[in-house]
């Protein structure tokens, strides 16, 4: 007998564990965040996922894991921890309401930019918070100015860059954004340029593999509502782009009852979810 094959069927009958196994992606080539103070000059590009808006708008849950988890309404699919917001706002009570406050997903807006100096690395994505992206749009709103995407006639921007500080922590923080006077090409090269319109990465293609599914997103929230009741399991860290703002971890004041009542949170959080085998996979 050839003992090394007995020994190789032998380990084909044993149970294999899967492991998920993600493509490694060098993620600073696919993002651009200033890495120093001062100025930093950028074009933004036209999206090819979008002609009539070229700021992606993206919604994330923070708070319960080392990196922002996206949600599932970013997918047009139905978010546990978003429709319990939903249930805590039909409550009559305030910490519900700030609760729900707290649990809302926090927008994030993602740009294809070109840095200049830095033009063959390509298109990244530039993540940016609410303030970058109201200046934006008033830049866009600015007659002087309108379409500052426009490849032969558009305007680079100046990110002026300052350092921070919050909770004993230091960061960077963009601290403006200003189009620059003269309008220019995006390059002057014809073979550049068309390289640049179709060589984009979508944010949201780039996050499916470490996306959470609906009955994942509703263990973490629960053990985020009953944290004595949370086993010690590892939240998977999922990559993301690159964030200018410091946020701060939601604390839970879970009550959704207004009526005083004997049964625990987590036995009134079950309930919300008794039907979704019966129904459509979802309590409300």
């Amino acid at each position: 007998m050839d003992l090394s094959l007995i020994k190789k069927k032998m380990e084909a009958l044993q149970p294999q564990q899967k492991k998920k196994e993600y493509e490694k992606i060098d993620y600073t080539k696919v993002y651009w965040k200033p890495k120093t103070e001062g100025k930093h000059q950028v074009r933004i590009v036209p999206s090819k996922f979008n002609k009539e808006w070229p700021i992606q708008e993206v919604q994330l849950h923070y708070g319960y894991a080392k990196f922002p988890i996206y949600a599932l309404t970013n997918w047009e699919e139905k978010d546990p921890i978003v429709e319990f917001v939903k249930e805590l706002r039909k409550t009559n009570e305030s910490k519900n309401w700030k609760l729900a406050k707290q649990l809302d997903p926090k927008m994030r807006y993602f740009a294809q930019v070109v840095v200049r100096g830095e033009e063959d690395k390509g298109v990244r994505l530039w993540e940016f918070g609410k303030n970058v992206y109201q200046q934006l749009l008033s830049v866009a709103d600015d007659e002087d100015y309108g379409n500052f995407t426009d490849v032969s006639e558009g305007f680079d921007f100046t990110v002026n860059v300052e350092p921070g500080e919050m909770n004993g922590r230091s960061f960077l923080k963009i601290a403006s954004i200003s189009p620059k006077r003269k309008e220019s090409p995006l390059s002057k090269d014809a073979d550049e340029v068309n390289e640049w319109l179709e060589n984009q990465d979508n944010v949201l293609d780039l996050q499916k593999p470490f996306k959470k599914d609906f009955d994942s997103l509703k263990k973490i929230l629960q053990n985020f509502l009953n944290p004595e009741e949370a086993e010690d399991e590892i939240i998977s860290e999922t990559p993301s782009g690159f964030d200018d703002d410091v946020k701060e971890t939601p604390k839970s004041n879970y009550s959704l009852s207004t009526k005083k009542d004997s049964k625990a949170p987590v036995d009134k959080f079950d309930e919300l979810f008794d039907d979704e085998e019966e129904d459509d996979g979802l309590p409300f």
